[in-house]
């Protein structure tokens, strides 16, 4: 009976093996970076949470010890969105104001990262392949971005040159929350 199952699964993956043809199998789909993970899904799920703090609604608290964006909410509460930061040596606090909102962002490395990486492309139209995801924020007159990803598994992490990035969902949900000119007060803990 055992030799019998053992056939009857050999001979379905054949079928199966088959019937995906090189066009429609994405090995992305077998893939499983943390149990139960998504494409495109957080693994830090969005939440209201209870939040006390001084400063007014519509401010983004930014936690990188945390590895956490809030956004301040009416009557004590923010939203809670998880967020990958800098690694070590990119990290930094301070307040800044959202200067510019853009969907589909396109990307032109830095002279400094392209110093440290000059395997990188010189320019990258906006589009789903794009580091900078779905929407970016633009913080100040400095170089960093709260940003979407196409690299949702990095959330939580310290993986990132200094900017802050979302999963694209994420950053969609605050950027049509935020105006330009919201306060951004980074928190480097």
């Amino acid at each position: 009976m055992t030799r019998a199952f053992a056939c009857l699964m050999v001979a379905a993956f054949a079928v199966c093996a088959t019937a995906a043809s090189a066009e429609d199998f994405d090995t992305r789909d077998t893939m499983d970076f943390n149990f139960n993970f998504k494409p495109g899904v957080s693994p830090i799920p969005r939440q209201t949470v209870n939040f006390q703090s001084q400063y007014a609604p519509g401010t983004i608290i930014v936690n990188t010890a945390e590895r956490r964006l809030y956004l301040v909410l009416p009557n004590g509460q923010a939203l809670k969105y998880g967020i990958g930061v800098g690694r070590d040596g990119f990290r930094w606090g301070g307040t800044h104001r959202i200067t510019a909102k853009k969907e589909w962002p396109a990307w032109t490395p830095p002279a400094q990262m392209i110093a440290r990486r000059p395997d990188l492309p010189r320019h990258m139209k906006g589009g789903i392949d794009n580091p900078l995801g779905a929407r970016a924020m633009y913080l100040g007159s400095t170089l960093y971005r709260i940003h979407g990803s196409n690299e949702p598994e990095t959330i939580g992490q310290a993986v990132s040159s200094g900017c802050f990035r979302m999963t694209n969902d994420d950053v969609k949900d605050l950027y049509d929350r935020v105006k330009v000119g919201a306060t951004v007060v980074v928190k480097n803990n």
